[in-house]
């Protein structure tokens, strides 16, 4: 790693993982200590992002002891941090004089540089690129032989300035000048910038850069796409740097999803956050909630009118105070029937409190976190899952943290919870990123797995008497070390949950080495399949996923109907300079994964967070849901709802929507199993265990399940609390079915049909249809 990039690494490391270690300064220095080593070790020597972002700097001048309990006040201490981290570096800038010496022109361009990423964190682009030219200008008498260290601070400069025009091009064409074209990877004709000065100003100061680090792949990466933006790509990229195009295709044929979010009205701009899409009112139609990790905006609920387009619900529902919630998932802790929703909060930053709030059945919702007894401010939490891990018929709640070990919390089935976490033998201290239930050993109860930054996954198995053993450790189950969303799901149709968490390297060079067929040195996302007996194999690669994809959101979906679970990987890091698309992998009958992003038009660049895969339209395939945005108020843009055009053909399927009776009321944990019949390619089985999907993102909890071009030969419904069994024939394909616990049939549902407004079609009307 060149000396320059060795030099950034400890605020590489902060901006990426280490936030809270700068702003959370109660936490044991043993502890710390501990977490920055892993975090040094498992960067290793790879190339990492060059940050432009300015979370550091804001963060680590947030005041201390701020009241985490009280969102309003957690606004404010983040003004006040954003103000303080200005006027310092102001008041340092301004005490260096007038002296012309390389000691005063690295701190003149230090300085100059803070108050770049400042600006950047706030949006402004122009102060950020007035200031960084300041530094650029302080560094150039010195970016010599002669003073190699300032030579290699000058050119990691240039970068942060490229980066930023690069921002000032998408603020000009893709925020302000939106079409269904804009800011997709690869660039679509539809997608070239209009107005150009961003983009041609990035790509001289990387073409630049090149000339004196011709194999930074990062700087190469960076400069094919803004050739791209200008429109002559790839005969304007010079040829020692060209990326070549037919390394973007994809492998086998799909059409292009069509994002609908500005049409229908879904959506806003904003930064990063959570998505839960289900139907949090009962009239059968997919509602929207998304949170934002913005500490002074509110979540936002959009509601389906059933007329193609979404009506912002927000104020009327009383959200208006929820203020800054990185994540979100829904469920129904007091077996109403009626959705409730559980916000997380503090991730990557400084302990905030949660929210519980309560589904009134009447379009609003009340917060009651403290008196259910989930009230907490001691800990920054990322991801929360609902299991009933006792199989009393009521939802229980594990909730990871960071730096304070996660909690389970017991549903005393009175409207209360209670912590069990020491009796139930869940030990864990680290920087919990996803948390998730799953019966992986089909012994009925419900085990916990968790992914880790900077630490050891671990795989909690349930003992059936209220307690849990770490058995993921034994199994192989730990990597990577650097992990963030996690999930079970039975990707190859064998009636086995497998388990699949996505690394989180921060790196655009290792991600641009998968397309030129390149050896990774960063940790690759990882898929154990269950070998049906208690044990995994890791087949990352025999599947194809072992690349680098540094995934914040994910979630799992049926694209085409086919019944094997395809993915969405939502890319990202805090940086301006993290600009790789989302990436969108198909699985092929449950052998190994495919990448179709560029033939479904779903390589958003801009930053991907919580994913839902729901049949928004109530057409019989699944759609796709992005909360986009990165981790500053600046880094905003808006959300991408990605209509599926019919990708399954004549493919057949059924969504079954479960209801408890014993069981917990939304059925979390029951086991579908559909028995094909005919023409059966595959595995003659699908297999569903009912969660709302991913650790970052929330799926509906209605089951939409793909049956290729076969029929049912038998429905199977295994209920945990109840321990009964129905099975159903003669189910009627591509229909909606209801059914409850202990019932002897199903109800057929006739949800309402809806056509997704289309006022802001595509510039490119043709379909990519991959090679």
């Amino acid at each position: 790693m060149p000396s320059f990039r060795r030099g950034l690494l400890a605020g590489l490391t902060a901006t990426f993982a280490g936030v809270w270690i700068l702003a959370s300064a109660q936490q044991p220095k043993e502890l710390r200590s501990v977490v920055w080593g892993r975090a040094r070790e498992a960067l290793g020597n790879y190339r990492t992002i060059t940050d432009i972002s300015g979370l550091v700097d804001v963060d680590s001048n947030i005041p201390k002891n701020i009241d985490a309990g009280n969102l309003a006040a957690v606004c404010q201490a983040r003004d006040e941090g954003v103000r303080r981290a200005r006027t310092w570096n102001e008041q340092l800038a301004g005490a260096l004089g007038i002296d012309d010496d390389p000691t005063t022109s690295d701190n003149r361009a230090l300085y100059a540089t803070r108050l770049a990423s400042i600006a950047t964190y706030q949006g402004d682009v122009g102060v950020a690129i007035t200031q960084l030219k300041r530094a650029l200008d302080a560094l150039r008498p010195y970016a010599t032989a002669e003073y190699p260290d300032l030579r290699n601070k000058y050119f990691a400069t240039s970068e942060m300035l490229g980066a930023t025009w690069l921002r000032a091009g998408e603020v000009e064409n893709c925020l302000l000048m939106p079409n269904a074209d804009r800011c997709l990877f690869p660039v679509l004709p539809g997608g070239v910038h209009a107005k150009q000065e961003g983009a041609k100003n990035a790509a001289a100061i990387f073409k630049e850069y090149l000339t004196s680090h011709p194999d930074d792949l990062e700087v190469r990466w960076l400069l094919n796409l803004s050739y791209m933006l200008l429109g002559t790509y790839p005969q304007g990229v010079p040829a020692e740097y060209l990326l070549k195009p037919e390394i973007f295709r994809s492998e086998v044929r799909m059409p292009r999803f069509l994002d609908v979010a500005a049409s229908t009205g879904f959506g806003t701009r904003d930064v990063a956050g959570g998505t839960i899409a289900d139907d949090f009112d009962g009239d059968g139609l997919v509602d929207v909630i998304l949170t934002s990790v913005d500490h002074c905006t509110e979540p936002r609920y959009y509601h389906n009118k059933g007329d193609g387009t979404f009506e912002d619900w927000t104020k009327p529902a009383g959200l208006g105070d929820q203020f800054g919630a990185i994540n979100a998932v829904q469920t129904d802790y007091n077996n109403d029937g009626k959705l409730d929703v559980f916000m997380l909060r503090g991730g990557w930053e400084f302990p905030i409190r949660n929210s519980l709030l309560r589904n009134n059945g009447n379009g609003t919702f009340t917060d009651v976190t403290k008196d259910v007894g989930l009230e907490s401010s001691d800990a920054a939490t990322h991801s929360a899952a609902w299991g009933d891990y006792d199989n009393d018929g009521w939802l229980d709640v594990f909730v990871a943290h960071e730096l304070q070990p996660g909690q389970l919390f017991h549903n005393r089935g009175d409207g209360t919870f209670e912590d069990v976490t020491a009796k139930s033998g869940i030990k864990v201290m680290g920087v919990t990123k996803g948390v998730v239930f799953g019966d992986y050993d089909n012994d009925g109860y419900p085990d916990l797995y968790m992914s880790n930054v900077f630490g050891e996954n671990m795989l909690f198995h349930n003992n059936r008497n209220g307690t849990f053993t770490e058995v993921g450790k034994s199994l192989g189950l730990e990597k990577p070390i650097i992990s963030f969303p996690t999930w079970f799901f039975d990707y190859d149709n064998d009636g086995w949950l497998d388990i699949f968490v996505a690394s989180y390297p921060n790196s655009v060079s290792e991600f641009v080495k998968y397309y030129l067929h390149m050896p990774a040195l960063a940790e690759t996302m990882e898929l154990y399949r269950n070998n049906g007996n208690g044990t995994f194999t890791d087949v990352t690669k025999s599947v194809g996923l072992d690349r680098v994809v540094p995934a914040m959101g994910a979630n799992f979906g049926d694209l085409d109907n086919d019944g094997y679970l395809d993915m969405y990987l939502g890319t990202g890091t805090p940086s301006f300079a993290a600009l790789m698309p989302n990436v969108m992998l198909k699985n092929v009958k449950g052998k190994r994964f495919v990448d179709v992003t560029e033939a479904t038009g779903t390589g958003h660049l801009q930053k991907g967070h919580g994913i839902a895969f729901v049949d928004v339209d109530n057409d019989g395939d699944e759609d796709v849901l992005l909360n986009v945005g990165g981790a500053v108020p600046g880094d905003n843009y808006g959300e991408a709802l990605f209509e599926n055009p019919g990708a399954g053909g004549s493919n057949h399927w059924i969504s079954v929507k479960l209801v408890g009776v014993k069981t917990n009321r939304p059925a979390v944990g029951a086991k579908i199993r559909v028995h094909l019949t005919g023409a059966v390619e595959g595995s003659p089985l699908r297999y569903r265990e009912v969660t709302s999907g991913g650790s970052f993102g929330a799926n509906s909890f209605t089951q939409h399940i793909g049956l290729g071009p076969a029929t049912v030969e038998s429905l199977e419904i295994e209920w945990p609390t109840s321990r009964t069994t129905q099975v159903f024939k003669d189910v009627p394909v591509d229909s909606y079915l209801e059914i409850h616990e202990f019932d002897k049939a199903f109800t057929l549902r006739h949800p309402k049909r809806i056509t997704l407004k289309h006022d802001m079609p595509p510039m490119q009307h043709e379909m990519s249809t991959g090679k």
